[in-house]
């Protein structure tokens, strides 16, 4: 077992932890499968043998897949969220997620397959939103309430009014 870190995001699955883990080392740097633990025993939603845990880092942060069963499942309340510096990486990992059976929310949320909820979140956004000049931050901010997938130069434009 890898030395577990101090503070570890634990994901709940339904069988699919290896899966998933597998599919976040592929798709985003300093992210990778650290080990897979089977079940020394028979267990409510598996049997002895299978994969019960999954450990795994995602952009830097220790995570474990726990496969639970399919009594809890993932919503908003948890999100990883991606700052991303241009368009081409938003789109690269926005099409990652979504295009593997992911699904498309509104204002730079999308959520995979498992259920996991991401945002990914254009530095630019963050700046237009957070800027001195509320009617700017405003218009910015009215602007990605429009979008599903944050389009840069769109949040640019209406920054800049």
């Amino acid at each position: 077992m890898v030395q577990p870190a101090k503070n570890t995001v634990c994901l709940w699955y339904d069988g699919t932890a290896e899966e998933a883990a597998r599919f976040y080392a592929e798709t985003f740097p300093d992210s990778s499968v650290d080990a897979v633990h089977l079940a020394p025993g028979d267990f409510p939603s598996g049997k002895e043998g299978v994969v019960l845990m999954v450990e795994f880092t995602v952009m830097g942060i220790p995570c474990i897949g726990l496969n639970g069963g399919p009594e809890i499942k993932h919503n908003e309340a948890f999100s990883f969220q991606v700052a991303t510096a241009d368009q081409e990486e938003t789109d690269r990992y926005w099409n990652a997620i979504v295009g593997n059976g992911g699904q498309e929310n509104a204002c730079g949320w999308c959520k995979d397959k498992w259920g996991i909820s991401w945002q990914i979140t254009p530095t630019a956004l963050m700046k237009a939103v957070t800027d001195p000049d509320r009617a700017a931050a405003k218009r910015a901010f009215e602007a990605m309430m429009q979008m599903m997938k944050i389009d840069i130069a769109a949040i640019e434009a209406a920054r800049r009014g």
